[in-house]
């Protein structure tokens, strides 16, 4: 083989070998953690800093890959009905409670509020391209995580763009770019919240975490969000994203 041939191959299978950038994993993440459309069913376990537990069940609905969610209450009987509307991924916020049977529309900086309690925010149910719009991203390292080849992704908040937190570290496999760890820090550069993912499974050709929990460091609280059942295939009927719909 010529040695400029041979130099050119060489260089090649030199560039194949490099890893991706931040910016090319977070593109890949959350293509994959955004389906169009998707319904589940879903339980909600919460334990409180004094160890007390919480169970709720719901279903819940999304659209335009996360734009728009909707999350109906089914269980305990004393919040069923219970419903929040989410537009705009989270920007613009409704709530529906059955026993006042009134809609109300919450503030804009409620999307930074713990969403029924739970450890997680309304934000951070909110999916869209939050990552991508609200953050810099610096791959830190390629790691092995519970057997599994991963890489290891540092997000800077851009402050002009609000983002939900300063910074997060986030780790997502290599063999299909899905996240299974997040760690969210504060403005004092604290490990506020952790979020673990797993019993990943594969869910109309989408992976999907089975299981999510997530920890609350400085309230020592903790939250377990396990998907029952779920589909990709849902399509919303017109109007099913409004404010009349919360009621039914």
């Amino acid at each position: 083989m010529p040695k400029i041939a041979l130099l050119s191959l060489l260089t090649f299978s030199l560039m194949s070998a490099q890893p991706p950038t931040g910016k090319v994993i977070i593109d890949r993440v959350t293509e994959i953690m955004s389906p169009e459309n998707s319904y589940s069913t879903g339980s909600q376990t919460i334990i409180t800093s004094s160890g007390k537990e919480r169970v709720f069940e719901f279903e819940s609905w999304a659209a335009e890959k996360g734009k728009s969610t909707l999350t109906r209450y089914t269980k305990p009987a004393a919040i069923r009905g219970q419903a929040f509307l989410m537009l705009n991924n989270a920007d613009d916020i409704w709530s529906y409670f059955p026993r006042t049977k009134r809609v109300r529309k919450l503030a804009s900086h409620a999307k930074k509020q713990k969403m029924q309690g739970s450890d997680f925010t309304y934000e951070d149910m909110g999916g869209g391209d939050i990552f991508q719009k609200k953050f810099k991203s610096t791959l830190l390292s390629e790691e092995t995580r519970d057997g599994e080849l991963v890489w290891k992704v540092e997000l800077l908040g851009i402050a002009e763009e609000d983002p939900p937190y300063p910074k997060i570290i986030l780790w997502a496999r290599q063999v299909d770019y899905f996240p299974v760890a997040l760690d969210y820090y504060n403005e004092d550069g604290f490990n506020s919240k952790s979020l673990i993912l797993s019993d990943i499974q594969m869910i109309e050709e989408y992976p999907t975490a089975m299981t999510m929990v997530m920890t609350d460091h400085k309230e020592l609280s903790s939250t377990t969000m396990r998907t029952l059942e779920v589909t990709y295939a849902w399509e919303p009927p017109e109007g099913f994203f409004s404010e009349r719909n919360l009621k039914k």
